[in-house]
Protein backbone atom coordinates (compact mmCIF):
# COMPACT_ATOMS: atom_id res chain seq x y z
CA UNK A 1 0.00 0.00 0.00
CA UNK A 2 1.32 3.63 -0.53
CA UNK A 3 1.94 6.14 2.22
CA UNK A 4 3.00 9.02 0.48
CA UNK A 5 2.59 9.95 -3.61
CA UNK A 6 4.80 12.69 -5.27
CA UNK A 7 2.10 14.73 -7.45
CA UNK A 8 2.20 14.74 -10.99
CA UNK A 9 3.19 18.67 -10.43
CA UNK A 10 5.90 18.34 -8.79
CA UNK A 11 7.43 14.94 -10.33
CA UNK A 12 10.14 14.95 -12.88
CA UNK A 13 10.70 12.10 -15.77
CA UNK A 14 13.67 9.55 -15.38
CA UNK A 15 14.15 8.22 -18.70
CA UNK A 16 16.32 5.52 -20.11
CA UNK A 17 17.03 5.20 -24.14
CA UNK A 18 17.49 2.12 -25.01
CA UNK A 19 17.16 -0.15 -28.62
CA UNK A 20 15.90 2.75 -30.41
CA UNK A 21 12.93 3.79 -28.07
CA UNK A 22 12.75 6.09 -24.99
CA UNK A 23 11.20 4.49 -21.34
CA UNK A 24 10.31 6.97 -19.28
CA UNK A 25 8.69 7.11 -15.29
CA UNK A 26 7.57 9.78 -13.21
CA UNK A 27 9.48 10.28 -9.94
CA UNK A 28 9.64 12.08 -6.86
CA UNK A 29 13.06 14.08 -7.29
CA UNK A 30 13.96 13.64 -3.79
CA UNK A 31 13.56 10.13 -3.20
CA UNK A 32 15.23 9.52 -6.58
CA UNK A 33 18.44 11.47 -4.87
CA UNK A 34 17.75 9.04 -2.03
CA UNK A 35 17.77 5.89 -4.29
CA UNK A 36 20.99 6.91 -5.59
CA UNK A 37 22.75 6.83 -2.42
CA UNK A 38 20.82 3.79 -0.86
CA UNK A 39 18.35 2.25 -3.38
CA UNK A 40 17.51 -0.42 -0.55
CA UNK A 41 15.87 2.66 1.59
CA UNK A 42 13.66 3.56 -0.96
CA UNK A 43 10.39 1.82 -1.11
CA UNK A 44 9.84 2.08 -4.97
CA UNK A 45 5.72 2.68 -4.28
CA UNK A 46 6.52 5.96 -2.66
CA UNK A 47 9.53 6.92 -5.33
CA UNK A 48 6.78 6.42 -8.66
CA UNK A 49 4.11 9.25 -9.04
CA UNK A 50 2.28 6.57 -11.38
CA UNK A 51 2.55 2.58 -11.46
CA UNK A 52 3.12 2.91 -15.53
CA UNK A 53 6.19 2.86 -18.13
CA UNK A 54 5.69 5.31 -20.79
CA UNK A 55 7.14 5.92 -24.00
CA UNK A 56 6.68 9.57 -23.48
CA UNK A 57 5.06 10.03 -19.73
CA UNK A 58 3.87 13.70 -20.44
CA UNK A 59 1.94 12.75 -23.79
CA UNK A 60 0.64 9.99 -22.39
CA UNK A 61 2.33 7.52 -24.71
CA UNK A 62 2.96 3.88 -23.33
CA UNK A 63 5.32 0.99 -24.96
CA UNK A 64 3.54 -2.43 -25.70
CA UNK A 65 4.10 -5.32 -23.10
CA UNK A 66 5.73 -7.04 -25.89
CA UNK A 67 8.60 -3.74 -26.01
CA UNK A 68 9.15 -3.72 -22.36
CA UNK A 69 9.73 -7.46 -22.45
CA UNK A 70 12.44 -7.43 -25.31
CA UNK A 71 14.18 -4.30 -22.85
CA UNK A 72 13.79 -5.21 -19.67
CA UNK A 73 13.76 -8.51 -19.80
CA UNK A 74 10.48 -8.48 -17.68
CA UNK A 75 7.14 -6.58 -17.12
CA UNK A 76 7.68 -6.56 -13.46
CA UNK A 77 7.38 -2.80 -12.36
CA UNK A 78 9.85 -2.67 -10.02
CA UNK A 79 12.62 -4.62 -12.01
CA UNK A 80 11.91 -2.05 -14.82
CA UNK A 81 12.18 0.90 -12.52
CA UNK A 82 15.92 -0.20 -10.83
CA UNK A 83 16.99 0.01 -14.76
CA UNK A 84 15.54 3.00 -15.73
CA UNK A 85 16.87 5.02 -12.58
CA UNK A 86 20.62 3.41 -12.59
CA UNK A 87 21.24 3.52 -16.58
CA UNK A 88 19.06 5.94 -17.34
CA UNK A 89 18.87 10.24 -16.66
CA UNK A 90 16.68 12.15 -15.02
CA UNK A 91 15.20 15.31 -16.67
CA UNK A 92 14.95 18.43 -14.96
CA UNK A 93 12.83 21.77 -15.80
CA UNK A 94 15.06 24.76 -15.96
CA UNK A 95 13.56 25.57 -12.48
CA UNK A 96 13.23 22.35 -10.41
CA UNK A 97 16.99 22.23 -11.74
CA UNK A 98 17.65 25.45 -9.78
CA UNK A 99 15.69 25.07 -7.08
CA UNK A 100 17.69 21.36 -6.71
CA UNK A 101 21.12 23.05 -6.69
CA UNK A 102 19.87 26.51 -4.44
CA UNK A 103 18.71 23.50 -1.90
CA UNK A 104 21.32 21.38 -2.07
CA UNK A 105 24.12 24.72 -1.97
CA UNK A 106 22.94 26.15 1.09
CA UNK A 107 22.81 22.46 2.81
CA UNK A 108 26.80 22.16 2.06
CA UNK A 109 27.62 25.63 2.71
CA UNK A 110 25.82 25.31 6.40
CA UNK A 111 27.52 22.50 7.10
CA UNK A 112 30.84 24.05 6.00
CA UNK A 113 29.91 26.88 8.29
CA UNK A 114 28.84 24.62 11.56
CA UNK A 115 31.60 21.92 11.47
CA UNK A 116 34.74 24.16 10.17
CA UNK A 117 36.83 27.23 11.23
CA UNK A 118 39.58 29.45 10.41
CA UNK A 119 42.64 27.88 11.71
CA UNK A 120 43.96 31.74 12.30
CA UNK A 121 40.63 33.12 14.67
CA UNK A 122 39.58 30.00 15.76
CA UNK A 123 36.24 31.39 14.71
CA UNK A 124 33.75 29.63 11.94
CA UNK A 125 33.14 31.51 8.88
CA UNK A 126 29.57 33.41 8.20
CA UNK A 127 27.53 31.36 5.92
CA UNK A 128 27.77 34.38 3.94
CA UNK A 129 31.54 34.64 2.98
CA UNK A 130 31.07 31.10 2.23
CA UNK A 131 28.44 31.72 -0.23
CA UNK A 132 30.14 34.42 -1.81
CA UNK A 133 33.71 32.91 -2.07
CA UNK A 134 31.50 30.05 -4.08
CA UNK A 135 30.00 32.93 -6.37
CA UNK A 136 33.25 34.04 -7.55
CA UNK A 137 34.75 30.18 -7.74
CA UNK A 138 31.33 30.05 -10.03
CA UNK A 139 30.96 26.64 -7.97
CA UNK A 140 27.73 24.91 -7.80
CA UNK A 141 26.73 21.06 -6.45
CA UNK A 142 25.20 18.19 -8.29
CA UNK A 143 21.63 18.22 -7.28
CA UNK A 144 21.82 14.20 -6.83
CA UNK A 145 24.77 13.93 -5.14
CA UNK A 146 24.76 13.70 -1.52
CA UNK A 147 25.92 16.50 1.07
CA UNK A 148 28.56 14.27 2.37
CA UNK A 149 30.23 13.64 -0.60
CA UNK A 150 30.68 17.40 -2.55
CA UNK A 151 31.11 18.99 0.97
CA UNK A 152 34.86 17.75 -0.41
CA UNK A 153 34.55 19.16 -3.38
CA UNK A 154 33.46 22.61 -2.44
CA UNK A 155 36.21 22.43 0.98
CA UNK A 156 38.36 21.92 -2.20
CA UNK A 157 38.11 24.61 -4.23
CA UNK A 158 36.98 27.00 -1.35
CA UNK A 159 40.57 26.13 0.62
CA UNK A 160 42.59 28.53 -2.25
CA UNK A 161 41.03 31.23 -1.01
CA UNK A 162 39.78 30.83 2.59
CA UNK A 163 41.50 28.83 5.17
CA UNK A 164 39.47 26.28 6.45
CA UNK A 165 40.31 23.76 9.27
CA UNK A 166 37.97 20.64 10.74
CA UNK A 167 39.29 20.38 13.85
CA UNK A 168 37.28 19.02 16.99
CA UNK A 169 37.49 20.17 20.28
CA UNK A 170 36.42 18.57 23.67
CA UNK A 171 33.91 20.19 26.21
CA UNK A 172 33.54 19.22 29.45
CA UNK A 173 29.69 20.36 30.94
CA UNK A 174 28.41 19.85 34.17
CA UNK A 175 24.72 19.95 34.41
CA UNK A 176 21.98 19.92 37.44
CA UNK A 177 20.38 16.20 37.59
CA UNK A 178 17.36 17.59 37.22
CA UNK A 179 18.21 18.51 33.62
CA UNK A 180 19.91 15.38 32.69
CA UNK A 181 16.92 14.35 30.35
CA UNK A 182 16.47 17.06 27.89
CA UNK A 183 20.36 17.45 28.03
CA UNK A 184 20.99 14.23 26.95
CA UNK A 185 18.54 14.06 24.51
CA UNK A 186 20.31 16.80 22.89
CA UNK A 187 24.14 15.10 23.59
CA UNK A 188 24.61 11.89 23.82
CA UNK A 189 25.49 11.24 19.96
CA UNK A 190 28.64 13.32 20.96
CA UNK A 191 29.37 12.00 24.64
CA UNK A 192 32.94 10.49 24.96
CA UNK A 193 32.51 10.40 28.69
CA UNK A 194 30.16 10.99 31.90
CA UNK A 195 30.11 10.77 35.29
CA UNK A 196 27.06 11.18 38.37
CA UNK A 197 28.46 13.65 40.72
CA UNK A 198 28.05 13.29 44.16
CA UNK A 199 25.81 16.11 44.39
CA UNK A 200 23.34 14.83 42.02
CA UNK A 201 25.03 16.58 39.24
CA UNK A 202 25.76 15.09 36.11
CA UNK A 203 28.87 15.67 34.16
CA UNK A 204 29.99 14.35 30.93
CA UNK A 205 32.50 15.33 27.96
CA UNK A 206 31.74 16.20 24.24
CA UNK A 207 33.93 16.35 21.32
CA UNK A 208 33.03 17.92 18.62
CA UNK A 209 33.58 20.11 15.46
CA UNK A 210 35.23 23.06 16.36
CA UNK A 211 32.99 25.58 14.45
CA UNK A 212 30.16 24.06 16.53
CA UNK A 213 31.36 25.01 20.20
CA UNK A 214 29.31 28.41 19.75
CA UNK A 215 26.10 26.55 18.79
CA UNK A 216 26.73 23.79 21.26
CA UNK A 217 27.15 25.84 24.09
CA UNK A 218 23.61 27.60 23.48
CA UNK A 219 21.95 24.80 23.10
CA UNK A 220 23.47 23.32 26.64
CA UNK A 221 22.47 26.88 28.40
CA UNK A 222 19.29 26.63 26.84
CA UNK A 223 18.35 23.67 28.94
CA UNK A 224 20.53 24.30 32.17
CA UNK A 225 20.99 27.77 32.70
CA UNK A 226 23.53 27.28 34.96
CA UNK A 227 25.43 24.82 33.50
CA UNK A 228 28.84 24.76 33.69
CA UNK A 229 31.70 24.18 30.88
CA UNK A 230 35.25 24.59 30.03
CA UNK A 231 37.14 23.84 26.73
CA UNK A 232 39.64 21.14 27.66
CA UNK A 233 43.13 20.81 26.14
Amino acid sequence: MRLTMVSLDDAVVARLEKGGKRYEILVDPELVEQFKVDPDSVELDNLLATDEIWHDARGGERPTEDKIISTFGTTELHECVRIILKDGSIQLTTAQRRQMIADKRQQIVTEISRTAIDPRSKAPHPVTRIELALDELRWNPDPFLSVARQIKDAVKVLRPVIPLSFETIKLAFRVSGSAYGSVHREVRSDVIKEQWLENGDWAFVVEIPAGMKGEYLSKVAKRDPNTEVKELN
